[in-house]
């Protein structure tokens, strides 16, 4: 596959940098972090990463907080902050990426289709959390998500 541009920027500045990243996934599936590993070179920084796709992966593997999900659900910016966090701590990263949200068709957790969280932590341990709200079909969606979840580590990397 040819690699998305905004993956292989974030591949160069890592590697620059001489940091790694792990991802923490739900509505995304592994894309993420394919979306990584496509790019050549990617094993310099990638460590790996979790597709916690049920919500009792994102509460037992990754350590959500059970009060957090049972009050607000998977699909909320704390629990995609945690999930950052935790796979950080997991994995042994500099960096953790997460991605919550539905993809649709329809709505899930009374929330509707294209509603996303991109949660990020980094050195420092500065949590962000970044709403989206993406239109389109699942694929679309999915597709988008990944796109952002990049762009917004690319912002950060940048600072």
């Amino acid at each position: 596959m040819t690699p998305l541009p905004v993956a292989v920027e974030v591949v160069r500045l890592l590697r620059e940098r001489g940091e790694t990243i792990a991802c923490a996934e739900s509505l995304t599936g592994g894309l993420l972090c394919a979306a990584l590993v496509d790019v050549p070179g990617a094993s310099d920084v990638v460590v790996g990463g979790v597709v916690s796709y049920a919500t009792r992966v994102k509460r037992d593997v990754l350590g959500v907080d059970a009060r957090l999900l049972a009050e607000h659900g998977a699909v909320d910016p704390g629990t995609a902050v945690q999930m950052a966090d935790h796979v950080r701590r997991l994995l042994d990263a500099d960096w953790g990426l997460s991605t919550t949200g539905v993809a649709g068709p329809g709505p899930s957790e009374d929330k509707p289709a294209g509603t996303v969280f991109v949660g990020l932590d980094g050195p420092g341990h500065r949590l962000q959390s970044e709403p989206l709200h993406l239109d389109g079909d699942r694929d679309a969606v999915r597709r988008g998500t990944v796109g952002a979840a990049l762009s917004s580590l690319v912002a950060r990397l940048c600072e």
